[in-house]
């Protein structure tokens, strides 16, 4: 398989994972728990929401394919491609009803710039 494909795949997860950990947190169940004093309960009832738990899921499997691309790819040109999550982060949020300001949209377009020229080094 092609090896920007499983580093993108890697990055997908990751971008998954991050809106999973969203939801999982944006719950009543955790607002409620999170409003209480800090206990062992309080870490019990965010790690088992299964938003949470599925976005450590996706996490650790992401890390995993990350693992790949990390055995064939130099470091300093695998990871300037995690910058391509800020982009697909900005297109789910907009399709999940996030304000999206110019000035966001800006700065991906210029970590995309970026991303874009290591690439071709």
């Amino acid at each position: 398989m092609n090896i920007l494909i499983i580093a993108i795949s890697s990055i997908t997860l990751s971008v998954a994972a991050q809106f999973l950990l969203k939801a999982g947190m944006g719950s009543i169940a955790i607002k409620q728990t999170l409003q209480e004093p800090t206990s062992w309960k309080t870490l019990l009832t965010v790690l088992t929401n299964p938003h949470i738990f599925a976005g450590f899921m996706l996490y650790g499997i992401g890390a995993i394919v990350w693992l790949g691309v990390l055995s064939r790819w130099e470091v300093s040109k695998a990871y300037p491609l995690v910058g391509l999550g800020f982009v697909l982060t900005l297109l789910v949020g907009l399709l999940n009803g996030e304000h999206i300001t110019t000035p966001r949209v800006i700065g991906v377009v210029l970590i995309s710039s970026g991303v874009f020229l290591v690439g071709r080094s």
